[in-house]
């Protein structure tokens, strides 16, 4: 059965669908990149983060030292209280190859802000960690002359859920409502947007809904402010089933989202990248635009780290590389510096993907696709 609500709507498009004409001066260079060769994203930020070993403290900094509520692991406030590790970081990725690194904003919304009470500064953080990831890529421009880096803002998928309830019990309840996840989703946009961010990267989707919130408010605010910037659509899967926490394939996915002609679509986090294989290949087949992948490390051990080595990672990406899957590749959780290092040099000469050519079709998304052609 297909339930045409927001996240599950009915698409009907040509083979190939025209190309938006963006406004940003670096998405002509991102996108000349992206036809030359695959592209590096950079890795995590968080299990970075936890290397510096940083306390209440450095999380307060003097600014927040008499706040109500503990802020140790709110690494996105880090961005106004140290700037100084965010930006290594950034930096450390540019130095192994990265040519994006994501702006330190996974968490940036007013909805996942709550949890340390923080909501109100959601806007803030967010301009601030652009100009983190933007001076870094300044840095490293100006170290080898003629090389471009850009800055991705991400877009996380918030810590509540617009397709599933929280309560076994109740389970047409929800604890967030539209209106409220595209007004958070619209405030960080805005912000990220002002601040002058090269492309946007919704990532770690794990409801499509939530998804669907977060292209619907980027959508409203380029037409309200006139502008338009590459999007680029990052999935999660959750388990061997093959589908997204809120239950949709790969293909089903993809045709949800595929009406606001992303720059980009793929994969990040969940499996890593050995177990990615048959849901990369599928929508390598069927994706009308570039495709991504940026796994974790391998899946997490006992102690929730990670034990995949950067050869390890970079082996199976290259492969994936040369059967002619990706346009762009990268780390999430548990990738560090060495992984981006590994991962560049292992892809490096591989030609980027091609975009396949479909037949024109009727394409409908629930939790599974149909296709009438």
């Amino acid at each position: 059965m297909f339930c045409f609500d927001r996240a599950n709507l009915v698409h009907m498009f040509p083979a190939t669908m025209a190309a938006h004409v963006y406004t940003n001066a670096s998405a002509a260079a991102l996108s000349a990149l992206f036809a030359q060769r695959i592209a590096i994203l950079d890795g995590a930020m968080g299990s970075m983060i936890q290397g510096y070993g940083l306390k209440e403290a450095d999380f307060r900094g003097t600014r927040f030292t008499a706040h109500p509520h503990d802020l140790q692991g709110n690494n996105d406030l880090l961005c106004l209280t140290r700037p100084d590790v965010v930006t290594e970081i950034h930096a450390r990725y540019f130095a192994a190859g990265a040519d994006l690194v994501e702006t330190n904003t996974f968490n940036a919304t007013s909805i996942s802000q709550a949890d340390y009470k923080t909501e109100h500064l959601a806007a803030e953080i967010n301009t601030a960690a652009v100009a983190c990831a933007r001076s870094a890529a300044r840095a490293a421009e100006a170290a080898t002359p003629g090389r471009r880096c850009f800055v991705a803002g991400a877009v996380g998928p918030l810590n509540r859920t617009l397709s599933m309830s929280p309560d076994v019990n109740r389970p047409e309840f929800r604890a967030v409502v539209w209106p409220q996840v595209v007004a958070a989703y619209t405030e960080q946009i805005r912000a990220l947007l002002t601040a002058e961010v090269d492309v946007l990267l919704i990532e770690t989707i794990f409801d499509t809904l939530n998804a669907k919130a977060a292209l619907f408010a980027a959508e409203s605010l380029f037409d309200e402010l006139g502008i338009r910037i590459p999007v680029m659509i990052s999935v999660t899967i959750t388990d061997a089933s093959g589908r997204t926490l809120s239950g949709q394939t790969v293909s089903a996915f993809y045709h949800s989202v595929r009406h606001v002609r992303p720059f980009s679509v793929g994969f990040n986090c969940a499996l890593g990248a050995k177990d990615m294989r048959p849901y990369l290949e599928e929508l390598a087949a069927l994706a009308e635009c570039h495709v991504t992948c940026y796994p974790n490390a391998g899946l997490p051990n006992a102690f929730g780290g990670y034990d995949e080595q950067p050869a390890e990672t970079a082996a199976i990406l290259r492969d994936y590389a040369a059967q002619g899957w990706l346009n762009l590749v990268g780390g999430c959780c548990g990738t560090t510096p060495d992984h981006i290092a590994a991962i560049s040099a292992a892809v490096k000469g591989l030609p980027p993907r091609r975009t396949p050519s479909l037949e024109p079709a009727l394409r409908l998304s629930g939790l599974e696709p149909l296709v009438v052609g």
